[in-house]
């Protein structure tokens, strides 16, 4: 955890959502797609790649992301309209033991928000598979607004609408760049590498126990 002033508590809590909250990987979907592990990775370092995917994050409708790619790549035309088309297949699910944590947040009345990496075309499809986002005082789509992580405009936009005081937030996300960005801007904040991690972070901050309510405790790593 990282802030400018360490002693100054956290009150508040920023969540990404994507690796943190919710399993989203497109491999879930192309591994239905391709027989060959090396064949589809190829695929994904190449055509839809994961700078192409951010530009939908950014606001690029995927009508023209598609129609990008199948002018160049037209051999895979089937695997490339399928990250449009069968997009909510690489939802694998919630991460539970992350949900869990954000349960005990709102029940101890902790404020906290979201601030995603996201297309605005394909988020209602997750809000309407995962009741957990409705919980969130409100959440910062980066598609909605034409921005996206690491840059910074962002995150002073999260800090404005949500009336965030920096020093008394921290930030979770489970990309370092992204987590660099929030820190120059003065929040404290989490690398997520797992719940347990995620829990120790929180129980430092004051927020929440070192034991879940089953009674296991929480060790970093």
């Amino acid at each position: 955890m990282f802030s400018s002033n360490p002693h100054t508590p956290v009150r508040t809590v920023l969540f990404d959502l994507g690796g943190v909250l919710v399993d989203w990987d497109p491999r879930h979907l192309y591994r239905r797609l391709f027989t060959d592990e090396a064949a589809m990775e190829r695929f994904l370092a190449t055509v839809c790649t994961q700078a192409w995917n951010e530009e939908q994050d950014a606001g690029r409708p995927f009508r023209e992301g598609v129609e990008l790619l199948l002018a160049r790549y037209p051999h895979h035309a089937t695997e490339i309209r399928a990250y449009d088309a069968r997009w909510v297949e690489m939802l694998r699910g919630a991460i539970e033991e992350s949900v869990a944590i954000l349960d005990e947040l709102r029940r101890r009345r902790v404020p906290f928000f979201g601030l995603t990496n996201f297309s605005a075309e394909k988020f209602p499809l997750a809000r309407e598979r995962f009741g957990f986002l409705d919980w969130f005082e409100g959440i910062l789509v980066s598609g909605e607004e034409g921005l996206k992580k690491p840059d910074p405009r962002i995150y002073h936009l999260a800090i404005e609408r949500f009336g965030l005081v920096p020093a008394e937030t921290l930030y979770v996300d489970d990309v370092e760049k992204n987590i660099s960005a929030a820190a120059l801007l003065g929040l404290k904040t989490h690398l997520f590498l797992g719940a347990a991690g995620l829990r120790h972070c929180l129980a430092g901050c004051g927020l929440l126990p070192e034991q879940s309510p089953t009674g296991h405790r929480a060790h970093a790593g």
